[in-house]
């Protein structure tokens, strides 16, 4: 029995050398890890507060921009309805009077442009002969 307490023991030491080594490794290994986290982290926090002033200037840029085009719309609303429609009622009236001027003889009124005919299902009939208003 005594064999079986020296094995025991032997083995139990082997186990706790063994264990001692991992310990020993692992603390190196957090204590690597914790030396390269904390510059990370650091580069991080300050990734993340640029990005931030960034963001915040964006949001100013946005605004001013959302201004000037509301002020836009509201200057283009107002020159429509201070000058749009003078400028219909000028573009008619110089419209008109151009053709006034340039009237020929394909602008006259139909009753004056000879005999008038009619077209029915395809056919042209000629008009009423006898001249145009004739009164009897």
């Amino acid at each position: 029995m005594a064999v079986f307490w020296a094995i025991l023991v032997s083995f139990l030491a082997v186990v706790l050398v063994r264990l001692a080594q991992t310990l020993r490794a692992t603390t190196r290994l957090v204590a690597e890890v914790t030396e390269q986290a904390v510059p990370l982290l650091a580069d991080a926090s300050a990734t993340v507060r640029s990005a931030q002033t960034q963001l915040d200037r964006v949001d100013a840029i946005a605004s001013d921009v959302q201004e000037v085009t509301s002020n836009a719309s509201a200057l283009s609303t107002t020159v429509a309805s201070t000058f749009g429609g003078p400028l219909v009622k000028v573009a008619a009236f110089g419209y008109g009077v151009r053709r006034a001027l340039t009237r020929d003889k394909t602008d006259r009124p139909a009753e004056r442009q000879g005999p008038r005919r009619t077209v029915i299902v395809g056919r042209t009939v000629p008009r009423a002969r006898g001249g145009r208003n004739r009164k009897g």
